[in-house]
């Protein structure tokens, strides 16, 4: 797998998870069927919350760390 390629993968698992963190907020704050369901509806939105958090923070960091090696390996071409 090409460095492009992983790099569109990793920006994708990204916005994948902020969504996902947007979306159980939402849930959380302004959703009444999730209020109607009690714990459940917490757990249910408390999940996408977590599952957002996995997926965005661990990739920004490996991306940074890509980038950075990139940049690393243009410097030392020149």
């Amino acid at each position: 797998m090409t460095d492009a390629r992983l790099i569109v993968i990793l920006k994708s698992c990204i916005a994948l998870g902020l969504i996902l963190i947007l979306l159980g907020l939402y849930l959380h704050n302004f959703s009444d069927t999730i209020e109607a369901m009690g714990v459940t509806g917490i757990i249910i939105s408390a999940i996408c919350v977590a599952v957002g958090m996995v997926l965005s923070l661990p990739t920004k960091m490996y991306l940074t760390f890509i980038l950075v090696k990139r940049e690393a390996d243009k410097a030392q071409k020149r």
